[in-house]
């Protein structure tokens, strides 16, 4: 083997693991929303976990991916650790897809001769199509879509040209001595496994490292003696990923992780053993025979498939095994756990996951608000360090949520997703003054309490008419922003108008108890404080609502145009506003 044969081998491994990295991410971003649905909303049942973690592993081409997704599910408190039992089990076996399209590259010359149909089957006859297509989708489609399935196209042809690029390069080890005495080596077993566990912790990817292995087939060196142990080792090396995504996971995730390595170290020790026993007793003929790419792919496959069986009856006790490694402690539950960075790599996910922390955020800040009006009928301490914590939680998410979405936003999505992270970015700015608004109220209730003083009996109802009216648009927000509802959205600016106006009105009849000498300059200080705030809240959820209307429909935010349309000349903002008016009278 010449040194352009090593280099030739290189150029094969760089091409076959860009192509399965190109092919892989362009059918997450095409089926990312399929993913966060599925994914999701899993049920206890361990068998629906694992079909569904077959079918997003076959669709992917990656368990590693699949896993690193159940771990930040797990760790976010999305799913559980029996759910991700069956979805990892599922994922084992769905890699196995890779290996079988891969070794369509040993159809060769005989089979061609033998029934011209087959040579369709031969990837050499199909694939500069594949290609042709792909790249043609990529630069001339113009849905980003057709662009990914352009990406799907290209990415499989650029792994299969690298797997023939390999194959021919270890062609001359086939008449190698040293090769051959190399090859003997791994059918020591236990030599075979760590061959395999250390070839595909390099390259961390069991298909890479499996094609790899289907690629050296060529030379007819190496047995199903040797291979048996190599495939069962790739198992194993395949659980780094997930091990070390877990490494910032809290322990539940870390526990999914643990539940990955235990499924396949037990599967590898009861099966090898099994094997080993059999042929000391039975003597196989097959073990000193060469194995060729199909024989690869059906050992990977079978072993996976004995694994599920072995494993499947006892999910129940491998999350326990993982809990008594990874032990109990006190696990901080905060909602920012939920925007996990494993998810980043998948838009559709991670866009899921801070829509979520999003509506935590909004009850946070909404709750705030509401539970600060409540400190004028009654001021409690309690209640305003319970306002003034929630206002913190919402700082921080603010500062979380940012950062998460400026990262995904990075990533290649769909229009949708990218319309979604938009909105998410202009609405948590508004949610977070709001919660700024909640403290300042408590401020003023505060300097009531601490000069013992309080507003007259007029003044009372006016802002109890008031308060009424900021906690319905607050409430009508938040089921806008949660929901995307856009007839809720619709219905806050016509409130909005209603609050300004009783706003103006609170204040022209303080001016008017001040000539009367019912009032004094220095509550009206206290009082114009708070009408300040909430017009300001008002204004907030003014920018909420008319942001999710604008996105949805337009797919850009220009609230002026928003504003100068609904409150001129459109009758559903007139009838509403009419309703609002009837409702909160002073």
């Amino acid at each position: 083997m010449s040194i352009f044969d090593v280099l030739s081998l290189g150029c094969g491994l760089a091409l076959f693991l860009y192509g399965m990295e190109v092919m892989g991410d362009a059918l997450k971003r095409s089926a990312g929303n399929s993913l966060k649905t599925i994914l999701g909303k899993m049920t206890s049942n361990p068998v629906t976990g694992f079909l569904l973690g077959l079918g997003v592993t076959a669709v992917i081409q990656s368990s590693s991916a699949t896993t690193v997704m159940v771990v930040g599910f797990v760790n976010s408190g999305t799913m559980t650790l029996m759910q991700a039992a069956g979805v990892i089990m599922g994922a084992n076996v769905g890699t196995a897809v890779t290996s079988w399209l891969t070794g369509m590259s040993s159809l060769g010359a005989g089979a061609e001769s033998a029934l011209d149909i087959i040579r369709w089957f031969k990837p050499s006859s199909w694939m500069p199509i594949l290609a042709l297509v792909g790249i043609c989708l990529i630069m001339f489609a113009k849905r980003n879509r057709q662009k990914d399935v352009g990406s799907i196209m290209l990415g499989f042809s650029v792994l299969m040209v690298g797997m023939d690029m390999m194959s021919d390069s270890v062609g001359a080890l086939a008449e190698s001595e040293s090769f051959r005495n190399i090859l003997i080596m791994f059918e020591n077993p236990v030599l075979g496994v760590l061959a395999g566990l250390v070839l595909t912790a390099i390259v961390q990817s069991s298909s890479a490292s499996v094609g790899i292995l289907q690629s050296l087939t060529t030379t007819g060196a190496i047995t199903y003696g040797a291979a048996i142990p190599i495939v069962m080792g790739q198992n194993i090396g395949t659980c780094v990923t997930a091990m070390l995504s877990s490494i910032s996971a809290n322990r539940n995730g870390k526990r999914a992780a643990i539940v990955h390595l235990y499924f396949n170290i037990i599967g590898v020790v009861v099966w090898l053993a099994a094997f080993s026993i059999a042929d000391a007793i039975f003597d196989f003929a097959f073990v000193d025979a060469a194995i060729n790419m199909w024989g690869v792919a059906g050992i990977h496959t079978i072993f996976k498939i004995l694994c599920v069986v072995l494993m499947g009856p006892f999910y129940k006790q491998l999350v326990k095994l993982a809990e008594i490694t990874i032990k109990d402690k006190k696990d901080e539950n905060e909602p920012s756990s939920l925007l996990d960075e494993r998810f980043i790599d998948t838009p559709a996910v991670a866009v899921d996951r801070a829509t979520a922390v999003v509506s935590q955020m909004a009850d946070l800040a909404t709750d705030g608000l509401q539970m600060s009006l409540d400190l004028f009928e009654q001021y409690d301490s309690k209640l305003a360090e319970e306002i003034r914590e929630k206002e913190n939680k919402v700082d921080m998410l603010e500062d979380a949520l940012g950062s998460y979405m400026v990262q995904v936003s990075s990533h290649s999505m769909n229009e949708q997703d990218s319309r979604q992270i938009t909105k998410l970015l202009h609405i948590i700015g508004d949610y977070e003054r709001i919660s700024d608004h909640s403290v300042n109220i408590v401020e003023s209730a505060e300097e009531l309490r601490d000069k013992k003083v309080e507003f007259s009996g007029d003044a009372k109802k006016e802002l109890s008419v008031l308060h009424s009216a900021i906690g319905q648009i607050l409430e009508i927000t938040r089921q806008a922003s949660t929901n995307n509802d856009l007839v809720k959205a619709a219905e806050i600016e016509p409130l909005e108008q209603v609050i300004d106006e009783l706003i103006e009105r609170i204040k022209r009849h303080h001016i008017l108890r001040l000539q009367k000498g019912e009032c004094t300059i220095e509550l009206g200080f206290v009082l114009n404080d708070l009408l300040i705030n909430y017009e300001r809240v008002s204004d907030h959820c003014s920018n909420i609502g008319g942001c999710i209307i604008e996105i949805s429909q337009y797919g850009a935010l220009d609230m002026h145009k928003y504003l100068a349309s609904v409150r001129h000349g459109s009758e559903d903002f007139e009838q509403k506003y009419q309703i609002y008016k009837k409702i909160y009278t002073i």
